[in-house]
């Protein structure tokens, strides 16, 4: 009986991902689903740009026209980014350095669910002085450069205009736009997109093993507007 019992534990942790095979099994890593956090609470495992340096993030640095903010949605915590005329920017580093990184050949799956509640009127990204989007999710594979330092990163967008499906290429960013304010606003969306196979596509190579970091965006600091958009459930698998 209690090799039966022993055996059938074995096969449904098999099943649900997990397995005694080492570093190659199948994992799904929860990068952050915001439920640790109080309601009105700041993202704390989460970090800044201050300066050239990023740091953990602190209650001075959330403003009235820029910042983020754990909500209760309904007995759900979200994450809540808000912005008028400005930037906020979060991120969560995720290359070989840090204590969990993220190994793409293992986990290239990315997911997470978002909804606009205000998108920036009249900004598209696809025209440079327009382009402000209210919300969007960034890969961040490296940063090069001699003078001014420039990322290689796909930034997944959630557009006020532009339809899905759109891709803006600007130097070595890639924007995808993967949810539109043409499609309405205020519902939830989940997001899931390989990677490894975005990134073969858009840059025609293979990624690095390591992304340095995730960077949650929203600006609005072009056409002087305004934005709000929720985040939950950001996952690697």
């Amino acid at each position: 009986m209690h090799i039966s019992v022993t055996l059938a534990l074995l096969l449904f942790l098999q099943a649900a991902g997990f397995s005694d095979r080492g570093d190659d099994s199948p994992r799904r890593v929860v990068i952050d689903d915001f439920e640790s956090y109080q309601d009105g609470g700041i993202p704390t495992r989460w970090k800044m740009l201050r300066g050239r340096e990023m740091v953990p993030v602190e209650p001075e640095f959330m403003v009235e026209n820029e910042g983020f903010k754990v909500v209760d949605d309904h007995g759900n915590n979200v994450l809540r980014v808000y912005s008028h005329g400005e930037v906020a920017t979060l991120s969560m580093p995720m290359d070989e350095d840090t204590d969990s990184p993220w190994d793409l050949r293992k986990n290239p799956i990315l997911s997470w669910d978002w909804r606009a509640n205000e998108l920036p009127a009249g900004a598209r990204e696809d025209v440079e002085r327009f382009n402000d989007t209210g919300a969007a999710l960034y890969v961040i594979f490296s940063i090069g450069g001699f003078i001014v330092k420039r990322p290689t990163a796909i930034k997944y967008a959630y557009s006020s205009s532009l339809p899905v499906g759109t891709v803006v290429p600007y130097g070595k960013l890639r924007v995808v736009i993967v949810s539109s304010g043409k499609d309405g606003l205020g519902d939830w969306r989940h997001i899931e997109r390989n990677v490894v196979e975005d990134y073969r596509k858009f840059f025609g190579s293979e990624p690095p093993e390591n992304p340095l970091l995730i960077r949650l965006w929203s600006d609005t600091d072009n056409l002087d507007g305004r934005a709000e958009a929720d985040f939950d459930n950001i996952v690697i698998r």
